[in-house]
């Protein structure tokens, strides 16, 4: 694989020397050749392709023998490899919770559980993974998201293009870093307040009351912004009625309407909600009749599959990579969690493997009812989700749950655009769209987990070395 086209031009001058330490591919114009193309946009593969690059722009793809001359353009032939469009991850945060800071015994001592912010590795990581764009889905330290957002956009360190969400909105909630709404007019002042800054959406959380969701949204909608939500005080046909935009993690793990006992604006305990959902069908009137709603309003589900396979006994299959970007302590804190066997506070006795398919089921019926599925792998839980590794796993989840690789691609990259409203930009790969480019060894539309054998990420149309990236931050998640 080539590095840089001296002839056809140096490195952009926006780019700090932080920066250039990671570009693999630098020229004005780059032709990708004989490459396999999965376009994002649902087209099956297509074979021995070429595309153009010029300025950051995609110039054109097509059959490369229909390929128009390219003698200025670094030229990368790209046998044995596919292109695919950058991934847009849809739950992806700075921080890491490092399993909740439990104690030896399992316990969350006070203040209660505490996340760090780590605004130094994510962005790498998630570059690196092929994830070029991401919402950041719920701050925890939001002047900091806006802060790498601004360098990141100017070029003086590596990372994704960020939607940056504001603070969580609840009330009464586990973590005291979050701020509790006091009421409606605290919610809307809230969204004022971050959007002035520069905050992009907002996430609804927990412990929010049905007025302060509905303040929120319409503060929100007013100024052009979208609303998305973990809820549980509010149940998915009332937040719809609401005029929410977006639902995150599906019904499984989230949904509390259907329980006799629900009292408004009140979350139920977790354990109650899972023993319903463990003996209700996703096939029941009731299920359907609210997934056709949400189908109906426009509200769409942003799956976020790899946090929930943490409760499945022996899963994920542990992978070296991910484990050596961790810290020591953030390392053992995993593993110790794992092997304990408790998930969401709950012993893995709990139906948790039952669970896990009910909600791959419920969004694979949901995206084939016309619904706008997005994915995301929300980098939580008890530490085992990392940014961008985890971007792989929900793409790879998405085929278990029964969606066929070129369809997985395309919901955690078309989709994702068209929620985002960026669909001229990216999301695909198309004439005129941001050359947003993962060029990955072999052939993911029949293997889709090759979709992590990445070896060049392009963001407009600057080539990122992955494993430089990932080698950058060896050892230091969880602690920056």
């Amino acid at each position: 694989m080539s590095e840089t086209n001296d002839k056809a031009g140096a490195a952009k001058p926006n780019l700090s020397a932080e920066v250039l330490e990671f570009v693999k591919v630098n020229a004005p114009r780059v032709a990708l050749v004989h490459a396999r193309v999965i376009d994002g946009a649902g087209a099956p593969a297509r074979e021995d392709q070429t595309i153009l690059v010029r300025g950051g722009k995609i110039e054109f793809v097509g059959d490369s023998g229909a390929a128009p001359p390219r003698t200025d353009a670094l030229a990368l032939d790209l046998r044995g490899r596919t292109v695919i469009p950058g991934i847009i991850g849809m739950h992806d945060h700075l921080f890491y919770t490092a399993s909740l800071n439990r104690d030896a015994q399992g316990r969350v001592p006070a203040p209660g559980p505490l996340v760090t912010e780590i605004a130094y590795s994510a962005p790498r990581l998630y570059l690196a993974c092929g994830v070029t764009t991401i919402r950041t889905t719920g701050a925890i330290e939001p002047y900091a998201d806006l802060n790498v957002k601004k360098q990141i956009d100017g070029g003086r360190m590596p990372g994704p293009k960020i939607d940056v969400t504001g603070p969580f909105l609840t009330g009464a909630g586990p973590f005291p870093q979050m701020h509790q709404l006091t009421g409606p007019e605290d919610a809307r002042r809230m969204v004022r307040y971050w959007a002035d800054l520069g905050v992009t959406s907002f996430k609804a959380y927990m412990g929010i009351t049905r007025a302060e969701l509905g303040a929120a949204i319409e503060e929100a909608h007013a100024r052009g912004l979208k609303v998305t939500g973990h809820l549980g005080s509010v149940g998915y046909r009332e937040a719809a009625a609401l005029g929410i935009d977006n639902l995150e993690h599906g019904p499984i793990y989230t949904d509390t309407e259907f329980l006799p006992e629900k009292q408004p604006d009140v979350c139920p305990p977790l354990p109650r909600l899972i023993e319903f959902w463990a003996k209700t069908e996703i096939s029941s009137a009731p299920v359907q009749e609210m997934m056709h709603d949400l189908v109906e309003r426009g509200v769409a589900i942003t799956s976020t599959l790899p946090v929930f396979e943490l409760g499945v006994p022996g899963r994920p299959v542990l992978q070296q990579r991910v484990l050596d970007a961790m810290c020591p302590e953030s390392r053992t804190s995993y593993l110790t969690a794992r092997a304990r066997g408790v998930f969401m506070g709950m012993a893995q006795s709990f139906p948790w493997e039952l669970l896990f398919r009910k909600e791959m089921e419920f969004e694979y019926a949901f995206a084939k009812a016309g619904g706008l599925l997005l994915a995301g792998p929300d980098p939580t839980g008890m530490g085992g989700v990392l940014p961008g590794f985890g971007d792989w796993r929900a793409v790879e989840l998405l085929v278990e749950a029964g969606f066929t690789p070129i369809e997985a691609i395309r919901i955690a990259t078309q989709n994702a655009a068209r929620y985002l409203e960026r669909l001229n930009g990216i999301g695909s790969i198309a004439p005129g769209k941001d050359a947003d480019l993962v060029v990955v060894r072999g052939d993911p539309s029949k293997n889709i987990e090759e979709i992590e054998n990445v070896e060049i990420v392009f963001k407009d149309g600057i080539g990122y070395d992955p494993e430089k990236l990932i080698d950058s931050v060896r050892g230091q998640v969880g602690i920056r």
